[in-house]
């Protein structure tokens, strides 16, 4: 407990009159609160797009400061807290309709650009399609964070720096425009990101609004709470599965690429001046740029001899030369 008051002090928690006001959009001025809610997610959304088919952090972070998202997410978790399915229920519908505009709104942006676009050479992009369990952790501290500063009076300020870390409308935004370009699987990727966000934002709201006391105060017992959290730790952990599948994949990958890397550098050693451009998979395939005073390449079946000792089976190998042409050694035994 001390810990907890520490905290949440109590001279300075809000009351759930309070967080309800803030976070229900179904409460109070409803009229005003719901023409705020779209007009700024709509705006934020289109913000969202520019930034990533431009690839500018700067445009990206202002569509995050003022994107709304988080408020029902976390009007959500209040009605988790307080054993409330309908505040539950309405706080899911806006957040639902939220993520829908937004991948609409990246649909269209995604339509007027060429169908040659490189998704994955725009790092707003690439940067959102294959999260990892670094990702959800920081989803989760940035949960408590947004959660802690809503249920403080003196910590407000900091809410548009959790504005920023939390990443809600951009990766929606990324949704639509690989969907726009047909990336079904980049689209996915981008899915999932927002979902570990969404799941890790709800958990800690949750729990930081259950501690505050929202469930005691309309009734609600200790084992309705226990099993609300539950639930919501359940789907965390199964979005977990697929974050830690790719960070256990990208470690694979970057394994593998550095012992191919150094295979490359000892066989391209043999000539003169030679060097190894880049080492990068593309799916299952390596492809090893290099670059030779001349022409001429040393024999690409001593490269593939040796790739076939450091590599699994199955892998098509093509190298690339300084001159712009290409060819494709073989395939890992």
């Amino acid at each position: 407990m001390g810990v907890i008051s520490r905290v949440l002090p109590h001279a300075q928690r809000r009351t759930l009159d309070d967080l309800t006001d803030d976070l229900d959009l179904s409460a109070g001025d409803t009229a005003a609160k719901r023409s705020a809610f779209w007009t700024m997610l709509t705006l934020s959304s289109i913000i969202a797009s520019a930034g990533v088919l431009s690839d500018s952090t700067a445009t990206v972070i202002g569509a995050m400061i003022i994107a709304p998202l988080s408020t029902p997410i976390m009007g959500m978790a209040l009605g988790i807290a307080k054993r409330e399915a309908g505040s539950m229920g309405r706080s899911g519908r806006y957040v639902l309709g939220g993520a829908v505009l937004v991948v609409v709104i990246g649909v269209v942006f995604a339509l007027v650009v060429p169908s040659t676009f490189d998704l994955l050479g725009d790092s707003q992009i690439s940067g959102r399609t294959s999260p990892g369990l670094t990702d959800l952790v920081a989803a989760v501290a940035t949960g408590f964070a947004g959660a802690v500063a809503l249920a403080r009076r003196d910590v407000a300020a900091v809410l548009p720096g959790v504005a920023i870390a939390i990443s809600l409308v951009p990766p929606l935004a990324v949704v639509g425009v690989c969907l726009g370009q047909g990336a079904v699987a980049l689209a996915l990727g981008a899915l999932a990101l927002f979902l570990s966000n969404l799941i890790a934002l709800v958990l800690a709201g949750t729990l930081v609004f259950t501690v505050l006391g929202a469930g005691e105060q309309v009734g609600v017992t200790g084992r309705q709470r226990r099993r609300a959290t539950l639930v919501v730790g359940i789907m965390l952990v199964v979005v977990g599965i697929p974050l830690v599948a790719n960070t256990v994949g990208a470690y694979v990958v970057s394994f593998l690429t550095a012992r191919a890397q150094t295979v490359a550098q000892e066989w391209i050693g043999t000539i003169p001046g030679a060097q190894v451009e880049s080492v990068a998979f593309v799916s299952r395939d390596l492809h090893i740029a290099v670059q030779t005073p001349d022409k001429q390449l040393p024999p690409t079946e001593d490269l593939m001899a040796a790739l076939d000792e450091q590599l699994p089976g199955g892998i098509t190998v093509i190298v690339n030369g300084s001159l712009g042409s290409s060819m494709t050694a073989g395939q890992t035994s």
